[in-house]
């Protein structure tokens, strides 16, 4: 199981804040223990959301909509990719990171949904298998 693990924005991050010597240290810790755990696929921290844009959709309508975005506590300031065999175990892993704002803050998991768990038509599974190959390529380069 896949699940995207999301650490919530806080007024800080948007602010642009970041994260000092000690706190890099203690993630770059934890970055290394989930990979020796094999269940890291990814990680990253996201620039505030004035970097940032939305674009909107209505119908066949677009409308671009550029950052700041008001709520920060649905905004998001990074994330982490894990491959864990449970729910139970990403929300263990998890609990072990360090507290990421040092004030309050949220850290949510979300299960990623895998091509298996969709009725595909057989186009749809070959646009699929392309695109993971592609991915693959990308990867070993």
């Amino acid at each position: 199981m896949r699940f995207m693990v999301l650490v919530k924005a806080t007024k800080e991050s948007e602010a642009g804040a970041m994260p000092d010597a000690e706190l890099l240290t203690a993630m770059g810790k934890y970055n290394e223990e989930l990979a020796k755990a094999g269940i890291l696929l990814d990680l990253s921290g996201l620039h505030p959301s004035s970097k940032g844009a939305r674009v909107r959709f209505s119908g066949s309508n677009r409308t671009v909509i550029d950052g700041p975005f008001a709520e920060t506590k649905e905004l998001i300031a990074g994330y982490w990719l894990i491959q864990v065999k449970s729910k139970e175990e990403a929300i263990e892993w998890v609990k072990r990171c360090p507290n990421p704002h040092y004030a309050e803050g949220e850290i949510e998991l979300r299960q990623v949904f895998e091509l298996s768990d969709f009725t595909v038509t057989p186009e749809a599974q070959s646009s699929y298998d392309s695109v993971a190959a592609q991915l693959e390529a990308r990867a070993k380069a």
